[in-house]
């Protein structure tokens, strides 16, 4: 897959799961591919596996809650690849637990890493995008904003549901300007998804009976492809939608 050779994309978060899945997806259809989180040797490796299969990519550790990391993300990718086209706001800290357990230090910090990071990203990628004539943005939520309990993820999913909210505003106040805004709602194979299985294993096989396709996405396979996809000429019509792709579990309708 070529169609995204010429663009330059910023994914944070990339240095394991979900976010390696999407930046190995967008390189093999051939973007250079920033990559961002805060273990360097983790980066080091999403980006050593992507130039093995002959693509380029850069490493830039940093911490999505500091506002100057962010804008050195962004500078260091502008720097490099010459320009911004798609940014992905995967990396999230998260709040689970019951309300009464839940600190505040982890509310804020699950809301500083998810909807305050993203929104920040947003705003420093706009004028990038904007000289590149278009461009396009994937925020990460959950089908946990959602649940048809929501007993132990309240917090959770409020910081989701926050972001797609920033999604929806993005996409209408940006979309003359040529930049698309969409969200996804995964299920993957990520270390996140299986810590939760391992420490909530009855729940878990409950949860997943559900989904009907009988399994969990693939990083890339799932995934990171579906993302490179969403980001490909194809979808030029498709911006301000949630994404489930979660082998049709969850119905954002």
């Amino acid at each position: 897959m070529t169609k995204l050779s010429g663009k330059v994309a910023l994914v944070t978060g990339a240095g394991q799961g979900v976010g390696q899945g999407i930046a190995l997806a967008l390189a093999a259809a051939g973007a250079k591919v920033a990559v961002t989180g805060r273990t360097i040797t983790k980066l080091e490796a999403t980006c050593a596996m992507i130039a093995e299969r002959g693509g380029s990519a850069l490493p830039i550790a940093g911490n999505v809650k500091d506002p100057a990391n962010l804008e050195d993300m962004v500078a260091q990718t502008v720097a490099r690849f010459d320009g911004l086209d798609i940014l992905v706001n995967n990396a999230q800290e998260v709040p689970n637990g019951q309300l009464l357990d839940v600190s505040d230090e982890a509310f804020v910090a699950g809301f500083e890493s998810g909807p305050l990071a993203s929104f920040r990203l947003m705003k420093l990628a706009h004028p990038h995008m904007v000289a590149r004539g278009g461009g396009v943005i994937i925020n990460l939520a959950s089908s946990a904003g959602i649940r048809w309990d929501m007993a132990g993820y309240g917090a959770y999913g409020a910081v989701k549901q926050a972001t797609r909210v920033l999604t929806r505003a993005a996409a209408a106040e940006w979309g003359r300007q040529g930049i698309r805004v969409l969200t996804i709602a995964p299920h993957a194979e990520s270390p996140g998804l299986k810590w939760w299985i391992a420490n909530n294993p009855v729940e878990a096989e409950a949860f997943f009976s559900t989904i009907p396709l009988g399994r969990i996405g693939k990083l890339e396979e799932d995934i990171g492809r579906a993302v490179a996809a969403l980001c490909g000429p194809e979808m030029a019509y498709l911006t301000g939608a949630t994404i489930p792709l979660d082998g049709g579990q969850a119905n954002f309708d």
